[in-house]
This record gives C-alpha cells, sequence and structure tokens, in this order.
C-alpha cells in the first residue's frame, strides 16, 4: 500500500491496469483484482487522480461548483478542503486540511484514523477563528456534504462550492500541498505513530507557512502573503 501511496502521488492518473504493471516489475506477484482492493482500502481511484474518499452522505445536498472562470485576487476570497491517505509504519491515517488559494496559506489541518465527520469539524472550527472566506471549496464527500458541515458554513455566510463529479482537478491547490507534504516531510520520516505524525506535522505546517517560499508568489511565504494588508 505505501508503494501504491507513493505511485500514485507521482503519477496520479494511473489505474489499476498501470499500477499493477508497476508493482509487477519491482517483482511483485500481484494481479490486478489484489491492486484494485489495496486502492480501494487507503482511497485511492482508479483511472481519475482523485482519492476514492468523496462519496456523498445518503440524501445529502450537492451544491454547484462555483470556481469555473473566476480570478482569484485576494485571501480569503477561496478556501478549500481535502483529505489525503497518509501513511505509518504498521497502519495509515487520514489527513485533512485547509487552504487558502491567493496565498498558499494552510489554515488548519487534522489528523484521524478513521473517516468519520468530526476530524474535518474540528479543522473547520480551527479555521474559523482565523478568518472566514468568500467561497468555500471541496469535494462530494460524505464529511463535507453532512448537514453539521454546510450548516455551519451557512452559519457563517459562506458560499458552498463543490467539485463536480471526476473532475479531479477542481481543488488543484490541495493536490498540490498533498504532494509536497508527502515529499517534503511524510515519506522522509516515516512516522511509526499518531503520536509521531501529530508532533511531525505540527512543524512541518509552520514551516510551509513561515519559511518555505513559493515561487508562484514572488518567493514570499503562505504567511507572508495571507497576512499582507
Amino acid at each position: 500500500m505505501n508503494l501504491l501511496d507513493e505511485q500514485y502521488t507521482r503519477t496520479p492518473y494511473y489505474g489499476i491496469r498501470k499500477m499493477t504493471d508497476y508493482l509487477q516489475k519491482l517483482g511483485y506477484e500481484v494481479n490486478h483484482k489484489r491492486v484494485g482492493r489495496l486502492m480501494r482500502k487507503i482511497g485511492l481511484e482508479a483511472i481519475y487522480p482523485k482519492p476514492r474518499l468523496s462519496q456523498p452522505a445518503e440524501g445529502a445536498q450537492i451544491y454547484p461548483y462555483l470556481l469555473k472562470n473566476v480570478v482569484i485576487e485576494h485571501s480569503d476570497q477561496v478556501w478549500s478542503t481535502d483529505i489525503t491517505y497518509l501513511r505509518m509504519r504498521g497502519g495509515f491515517a487520514y489527513l485533512v486540511a485547509i487552504i487558502d488559494w491567493f496565498s498558499r496559506y494552510v489554515l488548519s489541518w487534522a489528523l484521524s484514523n478513521t473517516l468519520e465527520a468530526s476530524f474535518c469539524l474540528e479543522a473547520l472550527a480551527d479555521a474559523l477563528r482565523i478568518s472566514r472566506p468568500e467561497i468555500f471549496n471541496s469535494d462530494q464527500g460524505s464529511q463535507f456534504t453532512s448537514l453539521d458541515y454546510t450548516g455551519r458554513l451557512k452559519d457563517e455566510g459562506i458560499r458552498i462550492s463543490m467539485d463536480g463529479r471526476g473532475r479531479a482537478l477542481d481543488n488543484i491547490f490541495v493536490e498540490r500541498l498533498w504532494r509536497t507534504v508527502k515529499y517534503e516531510n511524510v515519506y522522509l520520516n516515516d512516522y511509526g505513530s499518531m503520536r509521531e505524525a501529530v508532533q511531525g506535522l505540527k512543524a512541518y505546517f509552520s514551516f510551509y507557512n513561515e519559511e518555505r517560499s513559493h515561487q508562484s508568489l514572488g518567493y514570499r511565504t503562505p504567511a507572508a502573503v495571507y497576512f499582507e494588508k
């Protein structure tokens, strides 16, 4: 599963057949049925470069995608969120983050060993202690379509936007964040427990926001851009 996660991060367009070929060339005796089962277990969807963590809650309201042709001009115009698989020695967890599109600033994040909505609500509450966006974008996952989640956004007067099914690049800024976090932190540290992961990610996200400059931001940090007046 860790090899699948690493290869998916490098080549998110690989489906089950290509993943199977990749593992076989490494010497693993696996067939496409087993690879498919493992990919589903860790939330990787074949064909489309999007985690299969985006199944709507039964009866949930799906909101339209509001960001087509929208020009992002300032902080707190658009926030977005997503969940990714996080590998650890002997197991795995799920990581959620909320990011500001204009500055790439990570407003909040949370880690969980289940896909229950509570850790996503925790991250949302933490982000709203900082500010609030005009538009909040997510996929159609049950965590983000739940009445608790959408209700909190509506209570704050925030417009809700959701990715279309199969539109893998609607949430591109979070997808890029996952690639960065995994290559610069998770794969290098090989966390052995949730406690280690929380401590390591806390230090990394502080570095990411406060010290790591971005070429797309004119080599400024996300924090410098987000809090610029």
